[in-house]
This record gives C-alpha cells, sequence and structure tokens, in this order.
C-alpha cells in the first residue's frame, strides 16, 4: 500500500504541534525550575502541598482538568479578562490558551526530573561554593544547574513528549479549529471519526516512532547518569 501524500491540512497539525510543544517546553523549563529548586531545598511543612497540586495532572483525567481550564479561560473567567485587553473575548479555542493548558498539564513531567536532580546532588557541592565565598546566585548557576544537567535533559524531553501526545484537554480547551487549535492528536481523532483511515494510520505510525524515539533518548539519559566518569 502506497504512503498517501500529507495534505496541508496534516502539515499544519505536525507544525502546530511542534509549536506548541517547543513553546510550552520552554516556559515550562522556565517556571519550573524555580519551583523545583524550592521544594528541593525549603524546609516549609506545607511544600508536600504545594508538590501535590503541581502533580495532579497525573492522576486527573483530562476531561476534568480541561473543563476547569475551558471555565477559567472562557468569557466569564480570568482568560476572558486577559483577552479584553486585546478586544478578544475568551483564550479558550485559541492557540494561547492551549499553551497555558499544555503547561498546567505538562507541569509535573518537568518539574519532578528537575527536583530529584537537585534533591540527589546533595548539600557537600553548594557548602563548598558558600566556604569560597560564592553568592547564593552564583552557586545556584556554576555549582546546581550543571550539577543538575540530566534531570532538565529529562524533563525537557519528557515536557516536550507529553505536549505533543496530548488530546483530552487539547480538544476540550481547543477543539478542532485548523491551524489554530488543531494539534496531531486531534487530528487523528478527526480523521478516524470522517473514516479518512490512511491518513490517520500514516499520523498513528509516526507517533510510535516518536514514542520510540523518546523512550530510547530517555533510557540512553539514565545510562549516561549512571555511569558519569565513562
Amino acid at each position: 500500500m502506497s504512503v498517501p501524500e500529507l495534505s496541508s491540512e496534516t502539515l499544519s497539525a505536525i507544525r502546530l504541534t511542534i509549536e506548541l510543544a517547543a513553546i510550552t517546553t520552554v516556559i515550562l523549563l522556565l517556571v519550573g525550575t524555580p519551583i523545583a529548586w524550592w521544594l528541593a531545598r525549603s524546609k516549609a511543612w506545607w511544600k508536600e502541598a504545594i508538590a501535590t497540586v503541581v502533580a495532579l495532572p497525573l492522576v486527573l483525567p483530562p476531561t476534568v482538568l480541561g473543563f476547569y481550564l475551558l471555565v477559567a479561560l472562557g468569557p466569564s473567567g480570568p482568560g476572558g479578562q486577559i483577552a479584553s485587553l486585546w478586544g478578544a473575548r475568551t483564550l479558550a479555542f485559541t492557540f494561547e490558551g492551549l499553551v497555558i493548558g499544555s503547561v498546567i498539564y505538562s507541569m509535573p513531567f518537568v518539574v519532578q526530573p528537575i527536583r530529584n536532580a537537585f534533591e540527589a546532588m546533595g548539600e557537600r557541592p553548594l557548602e563548598v561554593a558558600a566556604t569560597l565565598r560564592a553568592s547564593p546566585l552564583r552557586t545556584f548557576w556554576s555549582v546546581a544547574l550543571p550539577l543538575a544537567r540530566p534531570g532538565f535533559l529529562t524533563g525537557a524531553v519528557l515536557g516536550f513528549a507529553h505536549t505533543v501526545g496530548e488530546f483530552g484537554v487539547v480538544l476540550m480547551i481547543g477543539g478542532n479549529i485548523p491551524g489554530e487549535t488543531k494539534v496531531l492528536s486531534v487530528a487523528i481523532y478527526d480523521y478516524v471519526e470522517t473514516l479518512r483511515w490512511a491518513e490517520a494510520t500514516v499520523l498513528a505510525a509516526g507517533m510510535v516512532v516518536f514514542a520510540f524515539i523518546v523512550i530510547l533518548t530517555m533510557t540512553l539519559i539514565e545510562k549516561r547518569v549512571a555511569r558519569p566518569g565513562k
């Protein structure tokens, strides 16, 4: 059976998915790093409550999270008030809304590996830096970040992959708007509904290959961490 040529609509879904995953991953690394650092270093008794809130997307059904995000991003929620600043009515069913939803939905997949990496390095490197009169900021940039690099790599790969594979949340808050919110997972669902099996097969096979690459990458990172001297 010949492989069908990818339509402009399919190419648009692929482009949109990569763009969404890339933007989400960058935002998560910027936002998730200070959260992970605080969770790893704080002695506050209530920090695990914050960690639990961050981890909620791991167990919440995507439709539940998507519903609350739809309410929050809609005309009557905070998202509607923000959108009104540039004359729009809502952040739901927009690419910006997808980014917000993706950041929240994929946050635990980035925060947890980075937190684990910060905790694994222990106190000794930071104490040594302090004895050399390094400022806390310089210690963080020069000592903590390099030592936690495997955690950042893991978090970036997981965050990107999880965003690519999103379905329930993006469908709830983004719908199926070509060129705006129609990402790969939604495109596959749409093709199946309309009995376009050839296109669905190609995209599904591509997702399987992508998943294989992600798992292989994670395995190689873990082996590299286990043998840092080699």
